[in-house]
C-alpha cells in the first residue's frame, strides 16, 4: 500500500503540511489549503508533493524551496508572499497518507521525534563502538574538552596534554620497575635451582674475549740540542 507524505485535513478541508512544527512552537504547524490555493501554483505544488524530492523531505518546505513555478520563483516564496501559509495547531490536523490511514499530526510528530532521538542514540553508540581503542590519548582529551583539532586547553578538572604525557611516563616507569623485579626474581630462582642440582642448572654463557684496546699512534718527541758555550782564554 502506497503512502503520500505531507497531506492531511483540517476539519473537512484538504491541506498540505508545509512545516510539521513551527520553530519555537512545536504545538503549531504551517499548512496551505490546497483546494483554495491560487491556480498558477496549485499544479506545481501537487507535483512537488508527489515527487521523489517531496516525499524524501522531512518538511515539505525544503522541497518547495527548491521547486519553481512557471515564473521562476520558488513555490515556497510565492506561498509566503501571497499569504497562503496558515499556522494551525498540530492537534487539529489529521494526516491522511492513504485512504485508510488517519493519524493526528501531534501524535505523528511525537512518534517521528522519538524515532529521530532513537536513531541518533544508536548512531552515537555505533560510532563509539567503532572508534573504541582506536584513538590517540590527545584526540580523546580534545574531544572531551570540545576543543578544535590541534588546540588543547587544560582546565582545572581536565588533564592537559603535558599532564597526560607525565601520566604516561609514570606508567612506563612503573612497568619498567615491575619488569626489573621479575628479572631479579628470575635470577634468584635460577640460583636456587643451581644450588639444588648443579646438573640441571643452565650453563653460564662464555664471555667473549675483550676486544684489544685500540692502538693510539704517538708522535715522536723532538729533542732540542743546546749549543754549549766555549770559553776562550
Amino acid at each position: 500500500m502506497s503512502f503520500t507524505r505531507h497531506v492531511g485535513k483540517h476539519g473537512d478541508r484538504k491541506v498540505a503540511v508545509i512545516f510539521r512544527e513551527v520553530p519555537g512552537e512545536p504545538h503549531m504547524c504551517l499548512v496551505a489549503y490546497t483546494e483554495i490555493i491560487n491556480q498558477h501554483i496549485h499544479d506545481a505544488l501537487i507535483r512537488c508533493i508527489d515527487s521523489d524530492i517531496g516525499q524524501n523531505s522531512e518538511n515539505l518546505a525544503d522541497a518547495l524551496n527548491r521547486t519553481y513555478a512557471q515564473d521562476g520563483r520558488p513555490i515556497l516564496q510565492i506561498l509566503h508572499i501571497e499569504g497562503q501559509l496558515k499556522k494551525v495547531q498540530t492537534s487539529a490536523i489529521v494526516m491522511t497518507p492513504n485512504s485508510t490511514t488517519r493519524i493526528k499530526l501531534d501524535e505523528l510528530n511525537l512518534m517521528l521525534n522519538e524515532m529521530k532521538l532513537g536513531e541518533a542514540a544508536v548512531k552515537k553508540m555505533a560510532d563509539m563502538d567503532k572508534s573504541l581503542g582506536m584513538q590517540s590519548p590527545g584526540e580523546v582529551a580534545r574531544r572531551m574538552r570540545g576543543t578544535p583539532e590541534g588546540v588543547v586547553a587544560a582546565t582545572p578538572d581536565v588533564l592537559g596534554d603535558a599532564a597526560l604525557a607525565q601520566s604516561r611516563i609514570a606508567q612506563a616507569n612503573k612497568m619498567a620497575a615491575e619488569a626489573q623485579g621479575l628479572l631479579n626474581e628470575s635470577a634468584r630462582l635460577m640460583a636456587e635451582a643451581a644450588a639444588l642440582d648443579p646438573k640441571t642448572a643452565p650453563k653460564a654463557k662464555r664471555k667473549s674475549p675483550a676486544a684489544p684496546a685500540p692502538v693510539v699512534a704517538v708522535a715522536p718527541v723532538k729533542r732540542k740540542y743546546v749549543r754549549k758555550a766555549v770559553n776562550v782564554t
